[in-house]
C-alpha cells in the first residue's frame, strides 16, 4: 500500500489515537525540562565518542563514585555484605523503615544538635529524591504554594508542579554568598505558603551558611507561619572557613523537615537510602497532622532495600573518621583547581569560591563569544565538540549560567577544564 501525503498521515493517525479511551498525564510531558536528568540527556545528545582519543569528562552532575580516589569507605561495604549474608533483611520493611536504621540515624544526626532525635522522627526513603516526592506529596492541598530559592534544584519545583502546587521564587544573593534574599522572600508570602526549602551545603552554588544566616532563615519562618524544609543531602561535605550547620538546629524556632541521605557523604548515589526528619521540638508536626500524612504517602509508595536499611548501624558505626577527612580534602583540592583555572577563562565569571557540596556556579558573557545563541547552546557544542559535559544554568533555574561539579579525580578536572578553555577560545569574540 503506497503512503499517502503529510495530511493524510495526520489524518490517519489522529483517527487511530480518536479510537482509543486512553491518553497519556498531560502534566507529566513537560516535567523532563525541569530535571538535570533530562536537560543532561539533551545536553549529550549530539556527543560522538571518539574512543582511546579523548575520554568524556562529566563536570554536569553530582556523581563521583566513579573515580577510584572517590571510593567509599570499606566499611560500608562490609556492613552492606554483613547485611545481605546474615539471611535477616531479605523481607518487606515497615514504610517507616526498620527501627535500629532508623534509630541509628537519629543517633547520627543528634550529634550535631542541642537536643535528641529519636527513631520516631525518622522516615527512610529511597533516596534523597524520594524524600522532596513524600514531602511535596503530603503537603499538596488545593490553593497551597511553595517557596523555593533561585538558583537551585529543579526537581522540587517537578514534584511541586505535579502535585497541584503553585511555586514561588525568592533569590539567593550571589555577592552575599548566595544568603537568601529574605525580604523578597516575605514579600513572595501569603496564607496559603506552606514552606520554604534551602539547600545546605548548596547545590547548585557550593555555598554554606553561617549559623546566624539559618537564625534569620528560621525567624522569617516563624513570622511566616510556615516551615523550613532542609536539603542537607551534601551536610559534612565544607572545606571552606565555615562548618556545617544543620536548620535543626533552630527546629524550636520553626519546625524543620530535614532531607538528607547516605548518597554523598558515603558516595553511594545508587545505595537509594535516604530520610524524612522531623527536627520539631514543640510536636508542631504531629499536631498538625503533617507526619500523619508522611506516614499515609510511605504506606503507597516504595521503600529502600531492605538489606541496605539493615546495614545503616554497622555503616554509621564503623566507618572511620578519616575516610570522611578524606573525601573533604580532595574536594578541597578539586575546588581550588576550579576556582583557579575558571580565573583564566575571559568569557566565564565565578561569583565566589565554592566552600561546600560538589558545585560552583559561573556566569556566561556571551557578548564575549560568537555564534554561541544562549547557556544551552554552549553547553551542547561544548559536548559535542570537546567531550565535556557541564550543566546549563537553565537547568536550575539561572539562564545564561553554568553549574560545574568538581567531584571528579583531580587529572579529569585539570583536563576538563582545559577543554572548556580552549572551547571558549575557539568562540571567542576578538573584536570585544
Amino acid at each position: 500500500m503506497e503512503n499517502g501525503g503529510a495530511t493524510g498521515n495526520g489524518e490517519e493517525a489522529a483517527a487511530a489515537v480518536a479510537a482509543w479511551n486512553f491518553a497519556p498525564n498531560e502534566g507529566l510531558l513537560g516535567l523532563t525540562a525541569l530535571s538535570v536528568r533530562g536537560v543532561l540527556g539533551r545536553v549529550k545528545a549530539g556527543m560522538v565518542e571518539d574512543g582511546a582519543a579523548r575520554s568524556v569528562i562529566p563536570l554536569g552532575h553530582g556523581d563521583p563514585s566513579a573515580f577510584p580516589c572517590f571510593r567509599t569507605a570499606p566499611e560500608a561495604v562490609d556492613a552492606v555484605a554483613g547485611a545481605l549474608r546474615s539471611g535477616d533483611h531479605n523481607s518487606y520493611a515497615a514504610c517507616v523503615g526498620i527501627e535500629p536504621a532508623r534509630r541509628s540515624i537519629s543517633q547520627y544526626l543528634s550529634r550535631d544538635l542541642p537536643y535528641e532525635l529519636s527513631a520516631d522522627d525518622v522516615y527512610l526513603t529511597s533516596g534523597c529524591a524520594q524524600a522532596i516526592e513524600v514531602v511535596c506529596s503530603a503537603l499538596a492541598r488545593h490553593g497551597a504554594n511553595i517557596l523555593l530559592p533561585r538558583p537551585g534544584y529543579l526537581f522540587y519545583h517537578a514534584r511541586a508542579v505535579f502535585n497541584g502546587m503553585e511555586v514561588r521564587y525568592f533569590d539567593l544573593v550571589p555577592e552575599r554568598g548566595w544568603e537568601v534574599d529574605l525580604d523578597s522572600l516575605q514579600a513572595l508570602a501569603d496564607r496559603n505558603t506552606v514552606a520554604m526549602v534551602i539547600v545546605n551545603p548548596g547545590n547548585p552554588c557550593g555555598n554554606v551558611y553561617t549559623h546566624e544566616h539559618l537564625g534569620k532563615v528560621a525567624e522569617t519562618a516563624r513570622k511566616l507561619g510556615i516551615f523550613v524544609i532542609a536539603d542537607e543531602v551534601y551536610a559534612h561535605l565544607t572545606f571552606g572557613g565555615k562548618e556545617f550547620v544543620p536548620m535543626g538546629v533552630f527546629g524550636s524556632v520553626a519546625p524543620v523537615l530535614t532531607l538528607g541521605s547516605i548518597s554523598k557523604r558515603w558516595v553511594v548515589p545508587g545505595w537509594r537510602l535516604g530520610w524524612i526528619v522531623t527536627n520539631d521540638p514543640n510536636g508542631i508536626f504531629r499536631k498538625t497532622k503533617v507526619v500523619d500524612s508522611i506516614k499515609s504517602y510511605l504506606d503507597i509508595s516504595c521503600d529502600p532495600p531492605t538489606f541496605v536499611q539493615g546495614a545503616i548501624p554497622q555503616l554509621i558505626e564503623n566507618t572511620k573518621q578519616e575516610f570522611f577527612d578524606k573525601t573533604v580534602e580532595i574536594l578541597r583540592q578539586t575546588a581550588d583547581i576550579c576556582w583557579e583555572k575558571l580565573k583564566g577563562i575571559s568569557c566565564i565569571t565565578c561569583p565566589s569560591k565554592p566552600e561546600g557540596s560538589m558545585f560552583v556556579m559561573v556566569k556566561l558573557d556571551l557578548s564575549c563569544l560568537q555564534d554561541i545563541k544562549d547557556d544551552m547552546d554552549f553547553c551542547c557544542r561544548l559536548a559535542k565538540e570537546e567531550l565535556v559535559v557541564v550543566l546549563p544554568g537553565c537547568a536550575v533555574g539561572y539562564k545564561n549560567w553554568l553549574r560545574i561539579t568538581f567531584a571528579i579525580a583531580p587529572s579529569s578536572l585539570h583536563d576538563g577544564l582545559d577543554r572548556l578553555k580552549s572551547f571558549c577560545l575557539r568562540y571567542s569574540n576578538q573584536t570585544k
